[in-house]
C-alpha cells in the first residue's frame, strides 16, 4: 500500500516530449522508478502532441503546455510556471531547458519548492558568439546560479558550457550518466531475422551496406554533412544506403538537398520510429557528425547493439564505452578520411553481449545504476 503523501511528484521542464536525447533519458528513468512512490509531471512549450505524451499519461503523469520563455516573456513565463507549481505539491522541479532553465528554478524558489535542479544537456547553443550573445548567456547563467539548489549535467563539456569551469572545479556540478535500458538492445540479435525484416521493409538488397543515423533534423545534427559523406561513398560503392531516423524543422530541406545531389535511391527517411533497437540491428555503421553534443545517448544505444560508430570530435569522448567500436574525426578533416573510416568500420569485429553489458555497466551507464543518482537530486533516495 502506498504511504500517506505518496507518490511524491517531480515536475520536469522540457521544450517538448519528442524523441530527443534528453527526453529519451527522462523517459528511461520514468519507466524504471517505483511510480507508487515517485511520479513525474511535465511542462512543455509545444502546442502539438509529443511522441511520449500517451505513455506519460498511461503511467500517471500530467502534462502542462505553456508558451515558451521567448513567446511569453520572462514575467508571464514565470507566472505561468508558478500557476502550475502552486496547484501541485511538488517535491522538486527539474529544468532541462539549458540556458533558460534558471526561470523554472526561479518560479520554484518563489513557490517554496525545496529541490530546484538545472540540468545542462548541451555544450553549445545556436547563436552568434558576439558581445550581445555572450552578455545574454552571462545573464541567464546568473539567474540559474541565483535560483537553483543543484546543478547537474550529462558531461563535463556540457557542465562547463552552462555553469562555468569553476563550478566543475569546485564540485558544484553533479555529472549524471545518461543511462539506458540495455536489455532493449542487447537482447536483439543482428544475425537473425531482425536485419532481414528491415531490408525487406525498406526494399533493400541483402548486400546493402547501411549507414544509420538517429537524430532530430536540426542544425546541430549536421545532416548536410551526412549527405556529403554519403555522396562520396556512393560514388565509389553503390551498395551504401543511409537510413535517417527522426523528424524536425530541417527535414524537408534535407530531403530536397538529397534529391538535388541525386541520392534518393541511396537514402531512406523514416521519420520518428518506436522500433529503434530493431532498426539499429540492421545498421552496418552508425554515423554521428554533430556540430555539438551535450552527450549523445544514441551513441550508447548503437554500441549496446554492437554497432561501430564514426562520430565528430564535437561528441564527448565519454560516449566511447571501450568496446573498440568508436572513431572520432574532426569535421574539418578531409572527406576521404570520413569515407575511409566508415568503410573500415564495417569490418570491425563486433563484441559479444556479455562484454557489452559488462563495459557499459561498469562505466555507470546502465539505467539501473542511474536511478538512485536521480532520486538523490529530489531528496527521495530513501523513499
Amino acid at each position: 500500500m502506498t504511504k500517506p503523501g505518496y507518490p511524491k511528484r517531480v515536475l520536469h521542464i522540457v521544450s517538448s516530449m519528442g524523441r530527443g536525447g534528453a527526453e529519451t533519458l527522462i523517459m528511461n528513468i520514468y519507466r524504471n522508478i517505483d511510480r507508487m512512490k515517485v511520479q513525474f509531471d511535465f511542462v512543455t512549450h509545444s502546442h502539438g502532441k509529443g511522441d511520449y505524451d500517451d505513455e506519460i499519461k498511461s503511467m500517471g503523469g500530467k502534462i502542462y503546455s505553456i508558451p515558451s520563455l521567448g513567446t511569453a516573456g520572462p514575467i508571464n513565463y514565470v507566472k505561468r510556471l508558478k500557476d502550475v507549481m502552486s496547484a501541485n505539491d511538488y517535491a522538486a522541479v527539474h529544468a532541462h531547458t539549458d540556458y533558460q532553465s534558471g526561470f523554472p528554478a526561479l518560479a520554484a524558489k518563489m513557490c517554496g519548492i525545496e529541490h530546484r535542479i538545472c540540468h545542462s544537456h548541451s555544450n553549445n547553443w545556436l547563436k552568434q558568439n558576439g558581445l550581445k550573445e555572450r552578455f545574454m548567456l552571462k545573464t541567464l547563467q546568473a539567474v540559474i546560479k541565483f535560483s537553483a539548489t543543484r546543478f547537474c549535467s550529462c558531461s563535463e563539456e556540457a557542465a562547463g558550457f552552462l555553469f562555468g569551469k569553476s563550478a566543475i572545479m569546485n564540485n558544484k556540478v553533479d555529472i549524471l550518466k545518461n543511462g539506458i535500458d540495455m536489455s532493449q538492445y542487447t537482447h536483439s540479435d543482428p544475425g537473425t531475422g531482425s536485419r532481414k525484416s528491415v531490408l525487406k521493409e525498406l526494399h533493400l538488397a541483402e548486400e546493402t551496406k547501411i549507414i544509420g543515423h538517429v537524430g532530430r533534423f536540426s542544425e546541430s545534427k549536421n545532416h548536410l554533412f551526412i549527405l556529403k559523406i554519403l555522396k562520396s561513398i556512393a560514388e565509389e560503392d553503390s551498395r551504401f544506403v543511409a537510413i535517417l531516423i527522426g523528424d524536425g524543422p530541417l527535414r524537408e530541406t534535407i530531403e530536397k538537398e538529397a534529391e538535388k545531389l541525386g541520392l534518393i535511391k541511396h537514402i531512406r527517411f523514416l521519420g520518428v520510429r518506436t522500433d529503434i533497437p530493431r532498426l539499429m540491428n540492421a545498421f552496418d555503421v552508425f554515423l554521428f557528425p554533430s556540430l555539438f553534443e551535450g552527450f549523445g545517448i544514441v551513441m550508447l544505444e548503437a554500441q549496446s547493439s554492437g554497432i561501430p560508430c564514426v562520430a565528430s570530435s564535437s561528441v564527448p569522448s565519454s560516449t566511447d564505452m571501450g568496446l573498440g567500436l568508436v572513431k572520432y574525426l574532426n569535421l574539418d578533416d578531409h572527406m576521404d578520411q570520413w569515407r575511409d573510416s566508415i568503410k573500415a568500420a564495417i569490418f570491425i569485429e563486433r563484441p559479444n553481449k556479455n562484454l557489452i553489458i559488462k563495459n557499459i555497466s561498469e562505466l555507470g551507464f546502465n539505467i539501473q545504476e542511474s536511478l538512485n543518482d536521480w532520486l538523490r537530486l529530489y531528496g527521495l533516495q530513501n523513499q
